[in-house]
């Protein structure tokens, strides 16, 4: 029996998304019986499993305590391979898996992040004395950073020639607790799972390993190009030390202003002996009249208008008196001249 871990100190590496697959294509060639070790507290590769119709590959719940014993009970049983999935810490949860497991996987993303992380991982197989290989995980196809990161872990241990490209088909395949093998096993995302169990199973039984790339995707083959041409133009370089971490370096404090020096005032200016008796002859006139009290206010008093009264309207007069006063309106046979017209008219 063989026992596969998939470790990485960094986060969202792709560990579970890669230790289903695997375990998946390992049973569908024929190399299980296939079983699965979750030692996350998360929990997603069990609850991966649980979604899952099919009873294959088969789940085993086990601690860290009883992990040795219940890998001999598997063997007992008859199963030939046995993937654990690890926690994203370097604790010693993932010490205890790499003790006891054959080969190491650790997948990493082309980010400067996922490389500077993945330096304590590679000290911790170093010690146990494990064989490990790298796997450049959620590469985004056709990337100059893709082939950058497969050359920089080249240089700390064995880069695994099939390079797993960003796809989501790889997430959306495992909601209902599948793989992207058994969903579409023609595409490209099923066709590097293939070519890298093949490369891993190889590793497995410890034979050499000359892979043609036959992975059918452009970029995978382009990324494998530029590695193996890079190795080529490279000269030989001696046993790589393992990669130690580098801290940032603290930023240094920032000298604050230093403020000016109080400016201290211009002394007074002596002045006259004449100038001097009129500034205490004012200063005097100040005070005294600072002394007296204010003046007082005059009573108020309410002030009246005598005002004109107001002349009545003269009374109206009727249209009547006024014919009468009028000349030449008299009534026939009024007045001064009625006598008059009777002597006119006698002559």
């Amino acid at each position: 029996m063989r026992v596969i871990a998939v470790a990485s100190q960094k986060g969202g590496s792709g560990k579970t998304t890669l230790s289903g697959h695997l375990a998946v294509q390992a049973e569908a060639a024929g190399h299980g019986p296939v079983a699965l070790i979750d030692t996350d507290p998360q929990g997603s590769l069990a609850a991966w499993w649980n979604a899952r119709a099919a009873d294959t590959p088969a789940f085993a719940r086990t601690t860290l305590a009883d992990l040795p014993d219940d890998l001999e009970a598997l063997r007992a049983a008859g199963v030939g391979l046995v993937v654990i999935d690890t926690p994203p810490a370097i604790t010693s949860a993932i010490g205890e898996v790499i003790r006891v497991a054959d080969f190491i996987v650790i997948p990493t993303r082309p980010s400067p992040h996922d490389l500077r992380a993945v330096g304590a991982t590679v000290q911790l197989v170093r010690r146990c004395d494990k064989p490990l290989v790298f796997v450049v995980n959620d590469a985004t196809p056709r990337a100059r950073i893709t082939s950058e990161a497969a050359i920089a872990l080249s240089q700390h241990g064995t880069v695994a020639p099939v390079t797993i490209h960003h796809r989501t088909d790889f997430a959306s395949s495992m909601i209902d607790g599948r793989t992207v093998i058994e969903i579409k096993p023609d595409s490209r995302s099923a066709l590097e799972i293939k070519a890298l169990w093949e490369y891993l199973y190889a590793r497995l039984k410890d034979e050499v390993v000359d892979m043609p790339f036959h992975v059918h995707d452009a970029a995978a083959t382009e990324d494998t190009g530029r590695i193996a041409a890079a190795k080529a133009a490279a000269p030989a370089r001696p046993a790589p030390a393992a990669p130690t971490l580098v801290r940032p370096q603290r930023p240094k404090p920032v000298a604050q202003p230093v403020a000016p020096p109080p400016v201290a005032p211009p002394p007074a200016m002596a002045l006259p002996a004449a100038d001097e008796a009129v500034m205490r002859a004012l200063e005097a006139m100040e005070e005294a009249v600072s002394r007296q009290p204010p003046p007082e206010l005059p009573e108020e008093r309410e002030v009246r208008l005598d005002l004109p009264r107001p002349v009545a309207p003269p009374p109206a007069i009727e249209p009547d008196a006024v014919a009468a006063v009028v000349p030449g309106n008299r009534p026939a046979g009024r007045g001064l001249f009625r006598g008059f017209g009777r002597r006119v008219m006698g002559n």
